[in-house]
């Protein structure tokens, strides 16, 4: 029985350290692939934490447990269509040239070389 909680240790290292690989590298998007890795991950570790009674551990991936879930979820609830986002409002900063639209290139008149 040792041996399976020792397993879902690894288990759950493999499972985090995979999924922030793929992320840094770019071979997966911070969606919700890695928000599931991350979240079998440290339901792995609380397993492992718990059999080990390592209470930080065990303390610490609850909450990343919780962070992922919540992501999880608000990633589902969000229903964002691509064309709400062309209709959205601009925003225009002081201070900032508006680049949303066509750009003048203004060349400024040399000083003239002096002979």
């Amino acid at each position: 029985m040792e041996l399976l909680w020792e397993m879902s240790g690894w288990a759950g290292a493999v499972a985090i350290l995979s999924a922030y690989l793929a992320v840094s590298m770019g071979w997966l998007k911070a969606g919700k692939g890695f928000q599931a890795a991350n979240l079998v991950g440290a339901c792995a570790f609380i397993v492992n934490g718990a059999f080990h009674e390592a209470w930080p551990s065990v303390t610490t991936n609850v909450a990343w447990f919780l962070i992922s879930a919540v992501a999880l979820i608000r990633m589902r609830s969000a229903k964002v269509l691509p064309a709400a986002a062309a209709d959205a409002p601009q925003v225009q900063f002081p201070g900032v040239c508006d680049t949303t639209g066509p750009i003048n290139i203004v060349e400024t008149p040399r000083a003239a070389r002096l002979t």
